[in-house]
């Protein structure tokens, strides 16, 4: 691994460089290449990020090679007190990574640390990985034999992660990797990367070997690289869907296993009989928290009769009260969007949503800061399929409302959305919403809830264009998609009763 010749980054440009981490240490990237990396909040460029070759996302892997094979036979109460270390020291430094994510994402300090404490979670529920990997024997399943399964690691294995949530969906996938007897590649976002360096140094601090966890900083050229690299086993990927499509196609048909998580688009159902206030206030907390740039923000109401103007004006009326402003401002609510690219894209739903028939209820553009890539709050009413607004997944504050007459209009709008991640049903009917449970077809659905992510013991994942592959990510699936099963069958006989039998294995 060669470290570059050339002066820092921080001599040449007065901003700091971000490299990658191989082989449990910093190492600068040679490929000649690099993104910029910016504080959303002043719009100014804060980092420069290397962008790896193929070679250097080799040298990953080779790194990760020889420590699996060391790796895999700790025994599994060393792996759980090393991550019990590993919780602890999340825990008390839990402030410092907050901070790069507000300072390189955006998103308020308040939901930084929230970031970071669902994806301690996961942490959490991998301190029990003894339990986890128990398995199945039965004895005497014929005579003098017995019968018991396995679960064993792959090796080497990688995650590609999106860069709105730059701490907790790498833990979503290390964690468990990690903890069943892998190692891993990251290939971090590089919008916002500094977390997962951080995370790399906290590893080694906590006793983790050399070369169990590497980051490879880069663009699709490192993404081609892991996705094609013979020696990597396993692929997770958090994105949107046209690239989560792309990652599981070419990681499967390298003969890899591959969960790609995609997009979303999120509808929350108010039915008439809901409470209009609570509703309200969820609808406004899951479109506009971290600036919508969640893949499980609520970015459509669907309000069933009677319930849409009250709820449209309850909005209405909560939505100046959001704080916008930088991150680290303990009064902001919202913060900016992550690169002015993006803010743009977001801003040009609101601009064309009244020529396609919306109503532009609260233009987020107005009054925006003119420092940073802020938006603030949009919200549009008489949005419907067809409609960009309706189709495409925002990925910022941008609200739409639909009326619809009935609940089953209201079903069909979700049920037949090419996107099947989150919903939500608002309401104080039980039966009503137990048969919303039931029929409709997403992946993981809240009552009265309007973001809801499982906690760390179920797993996380959606249906339809929301997910590529058939495990989801973290708690019991996330155990079995970086094991595979092995099923022993063993016979301790007497000698003397050994003879050749060349008919099919008989148990009776």
């Amino acid at each position: 691994m060669t470290e570059l010749a050339t002066p820092p980054v921080e001599e040449r440009t007065g901003v700091t460089r971000i490299s990658h981490w191989i082989g449990g240490r910093t190492v600068a990237g040679s490929s000649g290449r690099s993104g910029p990396v910016f504080n959303p909040a002043t719009g100014r460029q804060t980092g420069a990020v290397d962008f790896a070759s193929v070679e250097e996302v080799d040298q990953a892997v080779q790194a990760a090679k020889p420590a699996f094979e060391t790796w895999r036979h700790v025994s599994l109460a060393k792996r759980a007190e090393l991550f019990f270390t590993i919780r602890e020291l999340v825990h008390e430094r839990r402030e410092e990574v907050a901070t790069l994510l507000t300072q390189e994402h955006g998103k308020v300090l308040s939901d930084a640390l929230g970031e970071v404490t669902r994806g301690l979670e996961v942490i959490e529920f991998c301190c029990g990985l003894p339990t986890l990997l128990k398995s199945e024997y039965s004895e005497q399943a014929s005579t003098g034999i017995d019968v018991y399964s396995i679960r064993q690691p792959l090796g080497v294995v990688a995650g590609i992660t999106p860069f709105n949530f730059p701490a907790m969906v790498p833990m979503w996938m290390w964690a468990p990797a990690l903890a069943t007897g892998n190692t891993f590649v990251l290939k971090p976002s590089e919008k916002d990367p500094s977390a997962s360096l951080w995370t790399a140094e906290l590893l080694k601090e906590a006793g983790v070997p050399d070369g169990v966890f590497n980051v490879v900083m880069g663009d699709k050229v490192a993404v081609d690289a892991v996705l094609e690299h013979p020696d990597i086993k396993a692929v997770s990927f958090v994105g949107s869907t046209p690239i989560a499509r792309y990652v599981y196609e070419t990681a499967t048909s390298k003969g890899k296993r591959c969960q790609a998580l995609g997009g979303a688009k999120n509808h929350m159902i108010v039915l008439p009989d809901a409470d209009i206030e609570m509703a309200a206030d969820a609808a406004v907390s899951a479109a506009y928290g971290s600036a919508g740039e969640r893949c499980m923000a609520i970015s459509q109401v669907v309000a069933v009769g009677t319930a849409a103007q009250p709820l449209i004006d309850a909005i209405r009326e909560r939505i100046p009260k959001v704080k916008v402003g930088d991150g680290m401002d303990p009064l902001s609510e919202m913060g900016p969007l992550v690169t002015k690219e993006h803010r743009d894209k977001v801003a040009s739903y609101v601009e064309n949503a009244t020529g396609e028939g919306g109503t532009v209820l609260v233009d987020g553009r107005e009054d925006a800061p003119e420092e940073g890539f802020f938006l603030k709050p949009s919200l549009i009413d008489n949005v419907k399929p067809g409609m960009k607004a309706y189709d495409d997944e925002i990925f910022g504050p941008v609200l739409g409302v639909t009326r619809v007459d009935t609940y089953g209009e209201a079903l069909e709008l979700v049920n037949v959305n090419p996107y099947g991640n989150g919903t939500a049903i608002f309401t104080r009917d039980g039966g009503a919403a137990r048969q919303f449970q039931h029929e409709v077809q997403v992946g993981m659905v809240g009552i009265n809830v309007p973001i809801p992510v499982p906690v760390a013991y179920y797993s996380f994942g959606g249906w339809k264009a929301s997910l590529f592959g058939d495990r989801h990510i973290y708690g019991p699936e996330g155990i079995d998609f970086y094991t595979r099963g092995k099923v022993v069958t063993s016979r301790w006989p007497d000698p003397a009763t050994s003879k050749v039998d060349l008919g099919f294995p008989q148990t009776r």
